[in-house]
């Protein structure tokens, strides 16, 4: 029998994350783009400096209508006229609010490029917030809230952000507003918002895709470049401070048969040197099946089918100053709570006592860099990142220069970043399951004051 030879891999291609181009319009629009051959999808992210932490007091909520509502019709069109043009170019336009800002995302084949932009410069040059929209968004956000309530990932996410954040600060509180809050917002309020904070001059469009044979220069001044608006006033920017003195906190859901771990603290951001040891501690201690809390809990326990740990950016200044958060997440059967948490803690003590492998580090690494090319092979991937070092007020090559940074960052370094993001001496932990079930098996862990408060 004659078997023809095993194929082998061919060489490997040198890889880079794209570096964009940087210009700007004559209306003071910042623009990033980016020439990605073969993307016949091109992406478009635009950031309005439009933070959660500018929404006036008592309307938590309107910069997520306001998001919502600036393809709910134009000076052109109405809402149903708006998403039929959209239609028409096979174009999807997005948009949402987060602290540091409200972003809007645009996707359109590049042969009607010019048609998707026009469209995008009509919402952000002159939404319309017609009354019954803005009515209709407020309902539909009113209907969602009891739903988030009831999820258990999300009602911890809420109670850590209670906890961790000072009462009058914005962060404390959910992203897109209270049933309260919403309720107060009318269409007044969204196009008061709009006019203080959208404009292009504090704005960024980032361009991303096969832009062969596209005059993106004039593309740009007959659509984006129509946008005007007044200077931006002097803005300040809140410090972000948090209260990590270790304790626990029980969102109580009688009969739970599960309980919803979230546990964590505020941390380094992506400013700080020490980011790369961190993303590759963070990903050793928790960010694959093989990491040390799956190991423990999922394959030696069976407690979960996973519990993963991360970074996640809150908000970075323009000085360089910032925070991320950092949490350990999953979810456990009811009455293991109390040895999954103690484990938890094992792993975390056993961590700090005896750090990283070799092994550990150079996985990560592997999952880390190794799968870069892969995960930017589409145009979003690469206009979603661009448009997040804008926001967090990076260079232009911080994510090319931080694959280099991963691959060069040691084991002691890793080992020392993630022993420092969670001490376990310093961090606040939310349950969300059966009080009466979980009390006292916690209480007895000693990591902390217990405290128990209605789900």
């Amino acid at each position: 029998m004659t078997f023809h030879p095993q194929p082998t891999a061919g060489a490997a291609k040198p890889w880079a994350f794209p570096a964009p181009e940087r210009g700007e319009l004559p209306n003071g629009l910042t623009v990033l783009r980016c020439h990605r051959p073969g993307q016949q999808v091109v992406a478009v992210e635009v950031n309005l400096d439009a933070p959660l932490d500018a929404e006036p007091a008592g309307l938590d909520g309107v910069a997520t209508i306001m998001a919502r509502a600036l393809s709910e019709g134009t000076d052109k069109h109405s809402a149903e006229e708006f998403a039929a043009e959209l239609e028409r170019c096979g174009a999807t336009l997005d948009a949402h609010a987060d602290h540091p800002g409200v972003r809007v995302s645009l996707e359109v084949p590049v042969s009607r490029l010019a048609r998707g932009l026009g469209l995008l410069a009509d919402a952000l040059r002159a939404p319309a917030f017609p009354d019954g929209e803005v009515e209709r968004l407020v309902a539909n956000r009113l209907d969602e809230i009891p739903h988030e309530l009831a999820n258990p990932a999300r009602r911890a996410s809420m109670a850590l952000s209670k906890e961790l954040f000072p009462a009058d600060s914005r962060p404390s509180r959910p992203r897109q507003g209270t049933e309260e809050t919403v309720r107060r917002i009318d269409a007044t309020a969204v196009r008061a918002f709009y006019e203080a904070h959208v404009r292009p001059s504090t704005s960024t469009a980032v361009v991303v895709g096969d832009l062969t044979g596209v005059d993106l220069d004039q593309v740009l001044a007959d659509t984006l470049g129509s946008w005007s608006g007044g200077p931006a006033p002097q803005r300040t920017y809140p410090a972000i401070t948090a209260d990590d003195t270790a304790r626990v906190v029980i969102v109580d859901r009688p009969g739970a048969v599960q309980t919803q771990l979230l546990i964590g603290r505020i941390g380094a951001d992506r400013h700080d040197r020490v980011w790369p040891a961190q993303v590759l501690g963070t990903y050793c201690l928790g960010g694959t099946l093989t990491s040390r809390l799956d190991q423990v809990l999922r394959e030696e326990k069976g407690y979960t089918y996973g519990v993963r740990s991360f970074g996640q950016v809150l908000r970075s200044m323009p000085d360089g100053s910032g925070a991320a958060m950092l949490a350990i997440t999953g979810s456990v059967a009811t009455e293991v709570t109390g040895p999954a948490l103690e484990d938890t803690w094992r792993v975390l003590r056993t961590l700090a006592e005896e750090g990283l492998t070799d092994e550990e580090r150079d996985v990560a690494v592997q999952n880390l860099v190794g799968v870069a090319p892969l995960k930017f092979e589409t145009a979003a991937a690469v206009a979603g990142t661009l448009a997040d070092q804008v926001e967090q007020h990076l260079p232009d090559d911080f994510q090319a220069h931080l694959y280099a940074r991963l691959a060069e960052t040691g084991t002691v370094e890793a080992t020392a970043a993630v022993v420092n993001a969670f001490p376990v001496d310093r961090l606040v932990t939310v349950l969300v399951g059966d009080a009466a079930a979980i009390e006292e098996p916690v209480r007895a862990l000693g990591i902390g004051e217990v405290t128990v408060v209605s789900g």
